[in-house]
């Protein structure tokens, strides 16, 4: 799979672009304010529907105007697919598929998986579960269409349900019998996705284990664990009985929104005991992970998105990078870089096909 082209319309600082891209390793290279992250941001949005940075899209639209529009033309598994995304003020975001309006954002997650890079991917072990929550929750429904819509669901009933607990304490009454739908709906939720996240993270870990050795070069062992009440025999009731807590603090205590993905280097977590070094190793273990995992599930190989990372790594773990895409293990690769000469450098030996993009601010 590889991105041919793409084409910007009053997009963050592009008032109008486009580029034509290399199948193999296009390298974006340009001053701090140039734009290179936001042709990754580009890209983030024709694959996942949203951007990579900004929560709002309105965040994304060139100042002075109303509607922003990225087109990019894919090739897939031999068939070409032209993706089109339309944000404008006051109205819905669309998005087409060969001119085809999406009914669902959903409908597209998963078709042209991505994997990105970026320097602040440090906050998965720095801040606290909601990053990790919402890291492999973008994992998971990116591979499976059923966790995406049963997610979505237990979001639904979440919301509603925390409405109804700031209702009963405003009114200083809790009724039972008014929660009780909303009770079986997150129970059952928490199950599901509970079940799903721990069967991911099995089948997960391994692969960060080995890339973060490989990278790290280092012997001292990694782990990722689940930390969920969901799968235990008593969660029901646990769930139930906490609804005193859940009217002192006007929210729902317990269900998958609470869970955690622990991050441990030899058998301490890895944000209080691990090097500098070590959390950058682990966090690319985890990136690559990613890659390996979507490319196992969906049969075709993520574009591999790597923003800025030469000026946070040290030599030896760009040198390990680099024998990966030397050995062809990614697809189609985007990396920016502020320093041109120190891209070429790196790339100089590898036996593929390297386009570079100057980009001016």
């Amino acid at each position: 799979m590889h991105l041919k082209n793409l084409k910007l319309l009053q997009f963050k600082n592009y008032a109008k672009a486009e580029f034509q891209f290399s199948p193999e390793i296009n390298c974006l290279v340009g001053k701090n304010g140039s734009g290179k992250t936001n042709i990754l941001d580009a890209i983030h949005y024709l694959c996942l529907t949203k951007s990579a940075i900004n929560g709002a899209d309105s965040l994304a639209v060139q100042h002075g105007f109303d509607f922003f529009t990225l087109m990019g033309d894919f090739e897939r598994e031999g068939k070409s697919l032209e993706v089109r995304c339309v944000v404008e003020s006051g109205k819905k975001k669309q998005l087409l598929q060969n001119g085809k309006a999406i009914d669902k954002m959903s409908e597209h997650v998963g078709l042209l998986p991505i994997v990105l890079i970026a320097p602040d991917d440090t906050r998965l072990i720095s801040e606290g579960s909601e990053d990790r929550r919402r890291f492999f929750d973008s994992m998971l429904c990116q591979l499976d269409r059923q966790y995406m819509d049963q997610l979505v669901r237990y979001q639904h009933f979440l919301k509603q349900r925390n409405a109804l607990i700031k209702l009963f304490a405003d009114k200083g009454k809790w009724q039972e019998e008014l929660m009780e739908p909303y009770n079986r709906e997150l129970i059952q939720g928490s199950k599901v996705l509970a079940a799903k996240r721990q069967a991911f993270v099995d089948e997960y870990s391994p692969l960060l284990v080995d890339y973060y050795s490989f990278i790290s070069d280092a012997q001292e062992p990694v782990s990722i664990s689940y930390e969920t009440q969901c799968l235990e025999e008593d969660f029901d009731t646990a769930f139930r009985a906490a609804a005193s807590k859940d009217f002192v603090l006007k929210r729902s205590t317990m269900g998958i929104h609470k869970d955690d993905f622990v991050f441990q280097i030899g058998g301490y977590p890895i944000k209080k005991f691990g090097s500098q070094g070590q959390q950058k190793s682990f966090v690319i273990g985890l990136k690559l992970a990613q890659f390996q995992v979507f490319h196992a599930h969906l049969q075709v190989k993520p574009l591999l998105l790597l923003d800025d990372i030469f000026d946070k790594l040290d030599d030896g773990r760009i040198s390990q990078l680099m024998k990966l895409v030397a050995d062809h293990a990614f697809g189609q690769l985007f990396i920016t870089d502020a320093r041109p000469e120190r891209s070429k450098e790196i790339l100089k030996g590898i036996n593929a096909e390297c386009v570079f993009f100057e980009l001016r601010s």
